[in-house]
């Protein structure tokens, strides 16, 4: 999903950053599916964590600390299992969400990649709650985020290097919001049948 969209994330953070999210997010995934093969016969924890150090040593600027405590709060909460339940992911990505606001000091509607994952966990939460499959929660986590991720255009920037732009930030929008829906959507669709 990245590696399709690089280009495309590249463009957006020309306008309102430094035109390298793209190019950083496919560097640091592209590192991530070489590492993969040598934690496939670990537990969840060891394989989220691997990901995060190695986002962390990849990818540039503010994307890699924020991306690796992502994964590296995902891991740590989910823990040393061999499988995951919803609510394993569901709360994995609460707290990768708390570490990642603490890291980066933002907010909701600050115009970053928490205006994809607050909604995305939301809907999580939602769906889980009444009653629905792990597929169709996680469809809706994406759905979520995918609808967080178009309502940064609108927003004026308060965080990350879009807020130097001030009121020019707003009606672009934010290549970290976006990334983050790729994730998303990628996990909803990888997961969809298990």
């Amino acid at each position: 999903m990245i590696e399709d969209n690089h280009e495309m994330l590249t463009e957006l953070d020309r306008e309102i950053g430094d035109a390298d999210h793209g190019a950083n997010m496919r560097r640091g995934f592209k590192a991530v599916l070489e590492k993969l093969p040598t934690v496939e016969d670990k537990d969840i924890a060891t394989i989220l964590k691997t990901v995060g150090m190695t986002l962390l040593s990849k990818v540039g600027g503010a994307a890699g600390p924020l991306y690796s405590t992502l994964f590296m709060k995902l891991g740590t909460t989910i823990g040393a299992k061999s499988e995951m339940e919803l609510n394993d992911w569901t709360q994995g990505l609460e707290a990768g969400i708390s570490g990642i606001a603490a890291l980066g000091k933002a907010l909701p509607n600050d115009k970053t990649m928490l205006d994809a994952l607050y909604p995305a966990l939301n809907a999580l939460k939602a769906a889980s709650e009444n009653g629905a499959t792990a597929g169709e929660a996680l469809q809706k986590s994406a759905d979520a985020a995918h609808e967080g991720m178009l309502a940064t255009i609108p927003l004026v920037a308060r965080k990350g290097r879009a807020s130097y732009l001030g009121e020019r930030s707003a009606n672009h929008q934010d290549p970290g919001a976006t990334s983050t829906y790729y994730l998303l959507k990628t996990a909803a669709e990888t997961w969809a049948d298990r």
